[in-house]
This record gives C-alpha cells, structure tokens and sequence, in this order.
C-alpha cells in the first residue's frame, strides 16, 4: 500500500494515499465533525460543517471529500476554520425550527450536538424569511417534518443508493429546495416500501417514526385489557444502546424485566414464532419442490421487501412463501390458540409488539392479517419508542435483574433467535430441513456461508437427495440484484431469503439512531449480530422443530404442519401494487 507523510495539527503521519483527509484524521483519533457525509453513499461535501485549513491554500476544504497528498500540512482546528464552521451552523439555524425541547431527537440530534460544540444558542443570528415546509404524516409508518430538515440529502442517499427505491429527493432549487416525493405527493401515495432507512440515517428530527406509544400506555391502563407483548429476535442486540451500552450488548433479561414493569399481563419472544415460521416454511419448501410449486420460494418475514416485491417485482408474488411475518404468526396465535388456552375472548387481547423496523407497522394494517377476525397485532413499536416507555417511566435499564421471559409464548430455540440478522432465516431453515430429510440429528450444523454482513451470498447444500441452491440478500438493492440474476436465467434457486434492510433486523429503520461519527466507522451490522449468534449457541435447543410449545401447539391445535388450520391461521395473501 503507496503512503503519503503528511501533518495534521502539527504531528506527523504517515497515511494511505487517496483516502481522504477526513479518514485520515479518523484513523490517527481527531474527529472531523460532519453533517451530510455518509460513506460510500453521501460523500457531498454539501454542508461545509468538515472544513479544514490546508496550508498553502486560500480557501477552507471539506475534509470528507478532499484527498491527502505527500507533504501536505492540516489544521482542523484553527481560529479560521472554527468561525467557519459556525457561520455554516448559525446559517443552516436561519431556517430551522429550533423547537428542541418538543422534538423526538432532543438529546440524540447531530445539529444540536454541533450547536453546543460551537457554543451556538437560540442566538437568531441570521434570522429573516423561512422557505415554507410540508408537515407530512399520510405514511402509516412515519412523519416528515421539513421545518427540521438541513438538507444533508442523506435520507434520499440511503433510499435510492441502499435500498433502490428512489421515492423521496431534493425538490426544486436554491432557498426553495426541499426533500419531497416527485410532484411532491404525500409519502402515504406513493411506492414507499416502508423500510424506514432514511428515519435512522437523518441527522436532527425531520424523519421519525409514526408514535403510538400513547396506545399502548391507554391500553394498559385500560382494566378489561389483556395486554401482551412480544419483542423480535434483534432488540435484545439493540435496546441497549439506547441506553448508553456498548453496540452488540445483548440485554434479553433487562428487557424482559423492563416490560414486566411496565405492566404487561404477559411478557413473551417473537423468538417462538420465529420457531413456527420455519416449521411452516420449510413444509412449504418441500411441498413446492415435490409438487411443482412456483420456485424459487422467498421468504416472507420482511415486510418492507414484500411491499417492495409487490410494487416493484409484482410477477414474484407467488414465489413468496404465503406464511405470516413472526410478528402476524405470534398475534394470530396469541387470539387464537392462546386465547382459548387461556379462557380469554380474542377481543380483550391487546397485542404489542416490539419490532426493529418501521414497516412492521405497515404489516399490522394489512389485509388478511386477522385469523381471530380481529387484526392479528393491534400496535407495532420500535425499539426507539419501547426506549421511550422505559425512560418515561423511570427506569435505568442496566441496573435492572435479568429475567426470563413468560410461558407458554415465551418459548423459543437458537434458530428463532438469529431471524435478526441478514442470513438468519435461511439457516433457521436448513437446521430443520437438514433434520427431516437426511433424519434426526444431536448435532447443529452451521451454514456458515450464509452468514456474514455481504449483501448478497449464496450457496450450495446437499438436502436429502437434492441439491438445494440457496440465496441470501439483505437490503433491496441486492434483493434486486437477485430478482434480475433470476429473471434472466442465470441463477437458478431454489430458496432465497431477502430481508428489506442492509444486513437484516438488526439495522432495521425502527432501531436506536447512531450518529454518522459512528455509522461511518463502526461495523454496527456484525457487531449487533454477533449477540444473536452468541445467544443462539448458549440455547439448549438450536432448532425450530424441537421447540417443545411448537410441538404442543400442532398437537394439541393445529394439527400437521401445513394443515387446513394451519393455513387459516398461520398463512396469508399479498397483492399486487402499481409503482407510479
């Protein structure tokens, strides 16, 4: 690797050539801060907030796009670059609503982190004539609220560069440019998939989530309520960091216990219906192979990559496997098995979820989700708003005991677990495919090819006979890449998994917002995932079939896997959508 010497405030390094000076700083410990730079997929030098002084050179260069060269001498901290700094803050303020206290992202806000850095405060320097800004809440996942956009472009970033979708840009140009959907329709209207990336990449409060945690505070208070929650595979990884632990801290038994405080009349893991996901799944699986089913079957679990299969990729819905989300799985059977388990009516059971992603609040409206004939889950929060219950209700989260989560739904093995991570379902699967078709097994096999961050793997497996081509993408970008590689013929599956979010659940756009200082340099994606896998590998059970509630569940109720019941129950329909 060619290196350059260089100097930065005065020390001398020694660094890569090419990178930029921003990297550089970075690498020898000095953050540059930012504003608009994302790497790889924002890096615009847009905001100015990364100005540095070369010396030698006239004026100030923005540190996140401007490469080192040999001998080159870097001040980022100077006299001169500090007021310049300032000045693009207390202009960018000029248009800003400053109604910090009232705003979701009050002490987790990149602008107002700058502002106290730079000792900025409702000063109105410049103050003088706003551009008019759209309050835009016709989405069922989320809000815009343009009176708080910096106009960093990282939202529309992540949603054309990550995810493919391109729905949301800058509109029109100078003082009246502004982030909107084309002929700036309301996001509600629309081919927005829902996936919520652009909420954890945007920097102050303009994009949130849609909050419903007044409902579920109004039904716990509410006496003729049984209310219950399920929490998915990957806030165990998560939920932490809301509370200032290091990433990839799993906190299972804090959150359990957290929930329990909470009063909820039942604290269970979406884990357990990740469990009969796969069971169902894997019948499907077989069926369509042995009976010539549409094939390649793609799971069915993200609902961001359903609706985006169904406005972008219409021709592909009969590939989805028609079984419910774990999300819709556990409230059908919450309202039905577990209803008359229980001697409860389907009609007092509140079910909450707590779910990595925002589009999982999408799911909870859609049609042919209520196998009780009331919807399957009343209210889907994010782990940001369960964040928000717990700090509202004063507790600190890591002094809390660990607990463990209640029976009969609180059941699950080392294969629901890792449904929160890229690659997770689809091993999830192969354990007990594995299991069924080459017979009973005490070992654990581990698909390791299908793991990792990438965002689109693929392999090979040898399945009780057959030759099993399996696909694995995460974000929609790669799902499209995957989709195309199978229209044309040149890949031939048999069983794709695709999650909508780039590296799965676990940085689904419903988890904790971490600022670009650390969203540029830290590997959040493996890091959270390797508190799934290591939770998996600490389960007595390792596979979904060997889930003694799953068991009881068929037995007792269901009957075979793949049954008529099981249908009416477990299973579901999808549509076709127009993408214009």
């Amino acid at each position: 690797m060619e290196m350059v010497n260089i100097k930065i405030n005065g020390m001398p390094l020694s660094v890569p050539a090419g990178i930029t000076i921003l990297e550089a700083a970075r690498m020898h410990g000095i953050d540059i801060p930012t504003l608009c730079f994302l790497k790889e997929i924002n890096e615009i030098g847009a905001c100015r907030i990364c100005v540095v002084e070369v010396v030698g050179m006239r004026n100030l260069v923005a540190a996140c796009v401007y490469p080192v060269a040999e001998g080159m001498e870097i001040l980022t901290n100077s006299k001169r670059v500090f007021a310049s700094r300032k000045t693009n803050l207390e202009l960018i303020l000029s248009t800003h609503n400053r109604s910090c206290l009232s705003c979701v992202r009050s002490g987790n806000c990149e602008l107002q982190k700058l502002c106290k850095d730079f000792r900025i405060y409702d000063e109105a320097k410049y103050d003088g004539e706003k551009p008019e800004s759209d309050y835009d809440d016709s989405a069922v996942h989320m809000v815009r609220d343009n009176s708080k956009c910096v106009l960093c472009r990282r939202c529309a970033a992540a949603c054309a560069k990550w995810q493919d979708v391109a729905v949301i840009g800058p509109n029109n140009r100078g003082f009246n440019t502004h982030i909107g959907t084309a002929f700036d329709q309301n996001l509600g209207d629309v081919a927005c998939v829902s996936c919520g990336q652009c909420i954890v990449v945007c920097p102050t409060g303009a994009l949130a989530e849609k909050d419903q945690t007044k409902e579920v505070w109004r039904a716990l208070g509410d006496p003729s309520k049984h209310v219950i929650v399920q929490t998915a595979p990957s806030i165990r990884a998560t939920l932490g960091e809301a509370f200032g632990m290091p990433i990839g801290t799993d906190v299972e038994g804090k959150m359990v216990a957290a929930l329990r405080r909470l009063g909820f009349d039942g604290v269970y893991d979406t884990d357990f219906a990740a469990d009969m996901t796969i069971v169902e799944e894997a019948h499907e699986l077989v069926e369509r192979i042995q009976n010539g089913g549409a094939l390649p079957m793609i799971t069915s679990c993200s609902p961001g990559w359903v609706k985006y299969c169904e406005h972008y990729y219409p021709e592909f819905t009969p590939n989805l496997s028609s079984c419910k989300s774990p999300q819709q799985m556990f409230g059908a059977l919450a309202k039905t098995w577990y209803a008359e388990k229980m001697g409860l009516d389907p009609k007092d059971i509140f079910v909450v979820s707590i779910m990595p992603c925002t589009a999982k609040k999408f799911e909870t409206q859609r049609e042919d989700e209520s196998a009780s004939g009331y919807p399957d889950v009343d209210v889907a929060l994010t782990t940001r708003e369960l964040a928000r219950m717990i700090e509202r209700a004063g507790m600190n989260l890591a002094t809390l005991p660990d607990e463990e989560f209640d029976a009969p739904l609180g059941s699950s093995t080392g294969a629901g677990v890792i449904f929160g991570t890229t690659g997770g379902v689809m091993e999830a699967a192969l354990r007990t495919a594995n299991d069924w078709l080459n017979g009973e097994s005490d070992t654990v096999p581990e698909f390791h090819e299908v793991r990792g961050i990438e965002g689109v793997k693929e392999a090979t497996y040898k399945v009780g006979g057959l030759e099993l081509n399996v696909a694995v993408a995460s974000g929609l970008k790669n799902a499209k890449k995957v989709l195309e590689s199978v229209k044309s013929g040149e890949k031939n599956y048999h069983f794709i998994e695709i999650m909508g979010c780039p590296g799965g659940c676990v940085n689904g756009g419903g988890q904790p917002v971490q600022p670009a200082s650390v969203r540029n340099f830290v590997d959040l994606k493996s890091l959270r995932a390797a508190a799934l896998y290591k939770n998996d590998e600490a389960k007595t059970l390792r596979k979904s079939h060997l889930n003694p509630v799953v068991k009881e569940v068929y037995e007792t109720y269901l009957g075979e896997f793949g049954s008529h019941k099981a249908h009416e129950i477990l299973h579901t329909t999808y549509k076709k959508r127009s993408h214009f």
